[in-house]
């Protein structure tokens, strides 16, 4: 048996085993843990094959699975590879072709399987260019750094030095492959932090209301830390608390904010879920409420979220959010901003919520954006900014 069956074959067990129930990059590492006979490219390419099976979503569904991880591998693929070579030698010439005349040589009408793959184009957002979001589901996103500052003049050097490709992306931010060790080059997190170009957009919307020295400011959700990073690195001066529900994720904020530098701060564990939470240094002259979401502006990285998700999560998330919100704002100052962010591209968390922080809250609107990155082997997000009062 060729490498390139035993690799498939692989890939079909790995997939059968899995559920659903958990990140399928935590699953696939805990199977390669117990089977130490796959080596490093092994592992990668397996990885990847799964992922260009998830990466078709609901579509072709009916196809036999070692069938649809080929045609996932063929949509997804730039180049001839040795695996369609094996299998699909007919495809395989064709690897470098656009999409539609790809579909045109699988037989497939390239609008049904975009609406099959991601199902729930009637509840995106506005601005979202459907086809486009879609199609881009068969492109793996790419690893963006962004460089902190001060650090502006040192990181490309070493990583020409080190001979690790980068695109150039913006003044702060670098683009790398997922495949590049980065992290054996660059301090992560102290130099430059691994944040998706999207997400370091949302600092334009944090530069807007980060104008003064020694604002009080309370990042709600704050998760390992992301936002808070980039917003002391806008402002040094802020007198920030970070919250969430989870300790655990508090701790590795902690490990984060050292490597950052980032010393003055208060951190306390905070269930937004229910009412009467008692928040230290309250009231606060800057909310960023970063809420839990369905993700789905991301599963460009985590694809599996396409085949498993259930659409009922969509209002479930959006409610949270609202509870979350309402629970979170008596505690700003009048006059104050509230940054509102999901990674989601649904319309019932990002512009319903919008409305409801509008009329049911009586927040005054100042901004609010789709945050495509779709176009940019990026993530999609939400920001909005509201005063208060």
């Amino acid at each position: 048996m060729s490498r390139f069956h035993s690799y498939l074959n692989s890939t079909v067990t790995i997939l059968s085993e899995y559920d659903g129930t958990q990140p399928f990059s935590l699953f696939i590492r805990r199977f390669f843990s117990r089977h130490k006979k796959y080596g490093s490219r092994d592992r990668w390419l397996i990885s990847d094959y799964c992922f260009f099976y998830f990466r078709l979503g609901k579509a072709l569904i009916d196809l036999d699975m070692e069938e649809r991880i080929l045609v996932g591998i063929f949509l997804c693929s730039e180049f001839p590879n040795r695996m369609l070579e094996t299998h699909k030698p007919e495809w395989n010439e064709k690897a470098g072709a656009g999409f539609v005349e790809k579909c045109q040589i699988l037989g497939i009408d390239p609008q049904q399987l975009l609406e099959e793959l991601f199902p729930w184009k009637e509840q995106l957002g506005a601005n979202i260019d459907f086809e486009a979001f879609a199609e881009s589901y068969f492109t793996k996103p790419d690893v963006f750094l962004r460089i902190r500052p001060g650090k502006e003049n040192s990181i490309r050097p070493r990583l020409k030095s080190s001979k690790v490709p980068f695109k150039e992306i913006l003044s702060t931010c670098i683009s790398v492959s997922p495949k590049e060790k980065v992290d054996r080059v660059l301090s992560i997190d102290s130099t430059v932090v691994v944040q998706d170009l999207s997400s370091q957009k949302v600092g334009d919307f944090l530069k807007e209301v980060l104008t003064s020295d020694d604002l009080n400011v309370w990042d709600c959700c704050a998760a390992s830390g992301g936002k808070s990073i980039l917003a002391y690195d806008i402002n040094p001066n802020i007198e920030l608390t970070v919250s969430d529900i989870r300790p655990q994720i508090l701790d590795n904020l902690k490990a984060r904010f050292e490597l950052a530098g980032i010393n003055n701060y208060e951190s306390t564990v905070v269930d937004l879920s229910s009412n009467g939470n008692e928040i230290p240094n309250a009231p606060f002259d800057v909310i960023i409420a970063d809420v839990p979401c369905t993700g789905s502006g991301t599963w460009g990285r985590t694809p599996e979220q396409l085949f498993y998700f259930d659409e009922a999560k969509i209002g479930e998330y959006a409610s949270l959010q609202r509870t979350i919100v309402k629970n979170a704002v008596p505690n700003l100052k009048e006059g104050g901003a509230l940054v509102f962010i999901t990674c989601s591209v649904f319309k019932q968390e990002n512009e319903e919520n919008v409305e409801f922080i509008r009329q049911d809250l009586g927040f005054e609107l100042v901004r609010a954006e789709t945050i495509p990155g779709y176009d940019q082997k990026a993530d999609s997000m939400f920001a909005a900014v509201f005063k208060k009062g």
